[in-house]
């Protein structure tokens, strides 16, 4: 996994970075990844606008932005994504608001699913390689310390309940999880992951 995180790390992308290259891909008529087809494109389309809109409207509570700036490690949250995503367009603008809040604790990196499959099959959920995956490293040992993903809690119950009642994962549901991600304003994530942080941070301190 050492290799893998490595590999990563070394053809990864900032926020910005990430953001232009798919804007570029969307501006050939392509989306990221391996497979292209028309409705890829339009889903990357419609995450564009989607980060645009949280970029400008996403808030990171007072409470949280001090906690991180008062974590006592450094980390690097190296996120697995692409660009066609429903959860990884609601989610990574919350990753690099609260990276921004940590004021130089957390270096957030990028890469793409497609072209990391070795990474990405070290952190399946369900057998399954969903995405987005944030991967938490200590930024003095490059050891991976935690994961988190592909979706924060309410949002993963609302897909289980609805697939074992149809049995299907169709335009219904990714309709009414992109509302409860609206109504949710990232709260629910922010939550989740500072809990995290919070414990590994500690951890680290007990173990040194």
């Amino acid at each position: 996994m050492i290799k893998s995180i490595a590999r990563a790390l070394f053809n990864s992308y900032s926020y910005p970075e990430y953001r232009k290259l798919v804007t570029d891909l969307l501006k050939e008529g392509k989306s990221t990844g391996e497979e292209q087809s028309e409705e890829l494109t339009n889903y990357s389309k419609l995450n564009e606008t989607r980060m645009n809109r949280l970029d400008k409207t996403m808030k990171i509570s007072d409470e949280y932005s001090n906690k991180l700036k008062s974590l006592n490690n450094e980390f690097i949250w190296l996120v697995i994504s692409e660009g066609w995503c429903g959860d990884a367009a609601q989610l990574l603008p919350i990753f690099d608001k609260m990276s921004e809040a940590a004021e130089g604790k957390i270096d957030l990196r990028i890469v793409l699913r497609d072209d990391n499959l070795d990474l990405m099959d070290h952190f399946l959920t369900n057998k399954g390689r969903a995405i987005p995956k944030l991967i938490v490293i200590n930024k003095e040992t490059s050891g991976a310390l935690a994961h988190w993903g592909p979706r924060p809690k309410g949002a993963a119950d609302l897909i289980t309940n609805y697939r074992k009642e149809h049995k299907v994962f169709d335009e219904t549901i990714k309709t009414e999880l992109q509302l409860w991600y609206l109504h949710d304003k990232g709260m629910t994530t922010q939550a989740e992951i500072m809990d995290m942080m919070l414990d590994l941070d500690q951890e680290i301190v007990e173990n040194e």
